[in-house]
């Protein structure tokens, strides 16, 4: 194809925002990956100017690795799926927002990971990374559950197995709960040998601090600690039970997505492991694709 003709193509950028880091893939109206990037987080919740940092951050290196120019944005109809947006007064912030693409299209990070997750079609996710939420969209029926952030909600994510394994850790040290490995494992992770070392580290720490902490429970559960086996078993029986409430709207299909998907798999129930299917595509694509029904819709 001559340049001339590619000026002429459309070309998509889908955009996953979230608490860690921003992704950014270009595609070509039928989904060849042109060029990807990745800047640091773009949680609106946590600063709408960040936000915008980072998106603009991931383009210019997408583009780039495109071997596009940075002009280019402007021929980029864009797909943002960010966290916080189902909060109307952070919608608009953005929406209104003097965006460097052709045009742009906003919705929840939840919704294009499951746009993602069954390559355009109905379905339910739930994603255990540092938190925890499930989402499920079924014709024009949609539903968010948990996803209420760090010591609010989140139960069965990294740093909900993080806080309690560091709660069962301090029990044990002042002679209140069972005995547990925890307790090495964590004066090993933190290389200390006292409850105030253990505190000292965490103290006002945020989630993402907490989650690092999650294998050191998986590996004590494999190892039949009884705190950790108690710990898993909680958190994946909250998983099953989210995943039950999302079935309720009998989705064709069910994905888990996240750092904590595979270690919590094998812990869920059985019918709720028998539902589980891989996920197809990245937030990105579902982003993109759904800049793509929204353009040609509108």
């Amino acid at each position: 194809m001559g340049m001339s003709q590619m000026k002429q193509e459309s070309l998509y950028i889908g955009i996953d925002g979230g608490g860690s880091k921003c992704r950014a893939t270009i595609y070509t109206h039928d989904y060849r990956i042109l060029g990807t990037g990745v800047a640091g987080r773009a949680n609106p919740l946590h600063g709408l100017a960040q936000t915008f940092q980072s998106i603009e951050e991931s383009t210019q290196l997408a583009l780039t690795d495109a071997g596009l120019t940075p002009a280019d944005s402007k021929r980029l109809i864009a797909g943002l799926g960010l966290a916080g947006v189902n909060v109307p007064r952070l919608y608009q912030d953005i929406a209104t927002w003097q965006h460097p693409f052709a045009s742009m299209y906003l919705t929840t990070d939840l919704h294009t990971a499951c746009i993602g997750a069954h390559q355009g079609q109905d379905g339910a996710v739930i994603i255990t990374g540092t938190g925890s939420c499930g989402y499920a969209r079924v014709a024009e029926k949609e539903l968010f559950l948990g996803g209420h952030g760090f010591a609010l909600g989140d139960k069965g994510s990294g740093a909900w197995l993080g806080l309690k394994a560091s709660e069962s850790a301090l029990l044990d040290l002042d002679g209140f709960g069972e005995k547990t490995l925890l307790t090495q494992r964590l004066y090993d992770y933190f290389e200390v040998n006292c409850a105030l070392g253990i505190v000292e580290n965490l103290a006002g720490q945020s989630s993402s601090t907490y989650a690092k902490l999650a294998r050191i429970v998986f590996e004590c559960a494999a190892q039949n600690d009884g705190v950790a086996l108690d710990i898993v078993r909680e958190g994946a029986s909250y998983i099953s039970e989210l995943a039950r409430k999302l079935f309720e709207l009998n989705p064709p299909r069910f994905s888990m997505i996240g750092g904590l998907a595979e270690p919590l798999a094998s812990w869920l129930d059985e019918d709720v492991l028998n539902e589980l299917s891989p996920t197809l595509q990245p937030p990105e694509w579902g982003a993109a694709f759904y800049a793509q029904q929204q353009h040609v819709s509108a």
